[in-house]
């Protein structure tokens, strides 16, 4: 089982996308030191722009190209449809927060607050994006999927 055969054959920056999700990431971990719900609406926008718009629009993207031209940082191409993939995941996790936030259950909040952080994370900072894992899995089973 290799991973790094093309899927989709569209290919997508993962040190683009490893930034945004750090941002991601950062935002999330505001969200939960100031509970401030807009922080969490900000980042249903970017991930809506992103995934029915176009990426170029969203905030997150440009400024993560801006962060690895700045440092020079090497382009790395993946498969996009798994990014895609673990986008939709990253926005259900947005929105359950959202729900959880007011349905004032903090134990809630914190366990998706974890998830999520926890997938985030590991793909910032191991290069392993568990939405990925799950796309190749699927696409093993449903050959047609996100295509």
């Amino acid at each position: 089982m290799n991973y790094s055969c093309p899927m989709s054959f569209k290919q997508i920056d993962s040190n683009v996308a490893r930034l945004t999700s750090f941002i991601v990431a950062s935002l999330v971990i505001t969200y939960l030191f100031y509970d401030a719900v807009f922080i969490l609406y900000f980042i249903a926008f970017d991930f809506i722009m992103r995934l029915f718009i176009t990426k170029d629009s969203s905030l997150f993207s440009m400024s993560a190209l801006f962060i690895k031209d700045m440092f020079n940082i090497k382009e790395k191409y993946v498969d996009s449809g798994s990014k895609r993939l673990a986008a939709y995941f990253g926005l259900t996790f947005v929105l359950m927060l959202i729900g959880a936030h007011y349905f004032d259950n903090r134990l809630l909040t914190l366990g998706i607050a974890g998830v999520f952080l926890t997938c985030s994370l590991l793909d910032v900072f191991l290069d392993f994006c568990l939405g990925c894992k799950i796309y190749f899995i699927i696409k093993k089973i449903y050959p047609n999927f996100m295509a």
